[in-house]
């Protein structure tokens, strides 16, 4: 713990508020948050970076269950508009990855639009990326608990990526998909 450096950043700042009481719980002493814009605080790290995390914007469908009402408010024209930010997100992320290094995009939405289908035309117009399965990545780094392999077999899908839901997982719905960059 507590090697390597970590780099935090959001578009809006507000949104970074709660990782301060949580990176003292964790006890984490190597994470710089960073607060401004992207170009002036990130300005020297494209193709630097060893992992690039995407918590992506989206419309929060995997939510659901715990705020059923939620459905309620969303709109065609919201998902358009996530559909975009996603994109815009990939997009600008990958140019901090460095060659073999990984891009890991999360959502907490059960929607193929703002999953699968946000990968599929990311790697039709990105050159160099690549899917690596995500319980490959998973189990090497230790992250898989014993058993849970065979449970999220069942969650695999396009790209290796993992789509968790309340009726596989009893969990929120999230989709995790890691890209490395070769070339």
């Amino acid at each position: 713990m507590n090697t390597g450096q970590v780099h935090a950043w959001d578009i809006d700042w507000r949104r970074l508020r709660a990782i301060w009481p949580r990176l003292k719980r964790a006890d984490a002493r190597n994470v710089q948050v960073h607060d401004g814009k992207e170009n002036e605080v990130l300005g020297d790290l494209p193709e630097k970076m060893d992992v690039v995390f995407c918590d992506a914007p989206c419309t929060g469908t995997g939510t659901w269950r715990r705020r059923p009402d939620a459905k309620w408010r969303l709109r065609p024209a919201a998902l358009e508009k996530r559909m975009a930010e996603q994109d815009a997100v990939l997009d600008g992320a990958s140019g901090y990855v460095k060659h073999g290094g990984r891009l890991v995009y999360v959502t907490c939405s059960v929607l193929p639009e703002e999953n699968e289908d946000r990968i599929t035309d990311f790697l039709a117009r990105t050159d160099g990326f690549q899917p690596v399965p995500a319980l490959d990545v998973m189990e090497a780094t230790g992250q898989l608990a014993d058993g849970a392999r065979t449970v999220l077999e069942a969650c695999t899908g396009a790209h290796g990526a993992l789509q968790l839901s309340p009726a596989r997982t009893d969990t929120d719905g999230f989709y995790i998909c890691v890209m490395e960059r070769r070339g």
